[in-house]
């Protein structure tokens, strides 16, 4: 009898050794995650980043998105591709490369270009064109029939700077002489195509929305003769074509 009693002995010990390892290692704190840098001030596009206006703080390791800075040593004195806001993190897509200087040349995203054109400053009053938002880009003229036309010729380009200022304010709208855009070297073929046979218009679009207008554009007859309304005989016109100015009227705004 004293074998099996002996063996219960052991068992229980065992049992009780188990059960107390599991307990410690439930009670012990366990480890918070990686350590990931967050804005804690804000941060302008095109500005290097400052130490008071990040910091770290611990992320749940599962969680840690994997383009995320994880040191603040590695992101003091980069140039911020974008603005950030207090609590947001610090993504590498956000950050310049390094040893970038700074400015505009900075935050235009790789592949792409700057591209400076005129703004109409009677129209551009209200100013809502800022720096981040998006528009289609219009032109409006004259074919070789020497009828007029109107077109959308780019769609959704991103608003890189307004006047010299990469930051936006949306609660101070103000004049501009100058609107600056981010285009592909095609699209900046195109855009200086179309401000030299016509006028420009921008069309400000909902930031949200991703879809391209693929537009065959508009002619007269469609507005002053629409669907169904009787159209007279063409006319004698002595119109001539307009000379373009490379203006740009900023329109209005998608909802």
């Amino acid at each position: 009898m004293k074998l099996p009693v002996f063996a219960l002995a052991i068992a229980l010990t065992l049992g009780a050794m188990a059960a107390f390892m599991a307990l410690r290692w439930t009670s012990t704190p366990q480890s918070s995650g990686a350590k990931v840098v967050i804005v804690e001030k804000p941060i302008e596009a095109g500005k290097a980043i400052k130490t008071d206006q990040i910091k770290t703080i611990d992320w749940p390791a599962p969680e840690v998105p994997q383009d995320a800075s994880t040191s603040t040593t590695s992101v003091l004195g980069r140039i911020a591709r974008v603005s950030m806001i207090p609590g947001e993190l610090v993504l590498s897509a956000k950050l310049a490369p390094k040893n970038a200087t700074g400015g505009l040349s900075s935050i235009i995203e790789k592949g792409k270009r700057a591209i400076t054109v005129q703004v109409n400053e009677v129209v551009a009053v209200a100013g809502f064109a800022l720096p981040g938002s998006y528009v289609d880009i219009l032109v409006s003229g004259k074919d070789d029939n020497n009828q007029p036309f109107s077109r959308t010729v780019l769609s959704r380009v991103k608003v890189l700077a307004v006047a010299q200022e990469t930051t936006s304010e949306p609660d101070k709208p103000k004049v501009v002489n100058a609107v600056t855009l981010e285009l592909t070297p095609h699209e900046s073929e195109k855009l200086d195509l179309a401000r030299n046979i016509g006028t420009l218009s921008l069309v400000l679009r909902n930031e949200l929305d991703t879809s391209e207008v693929n537009s065959a554009g508009v002619r007269l007859p469609e507005i002053v003769y629409p669907a169904g309304a009787a159209t007279p005989k063409p006319a004698a016109q002595n119109a001539t074509s307009p000379q373009s100015n490379g203006t740009v009227e900023i329109r209005g705004m998608s909802h």
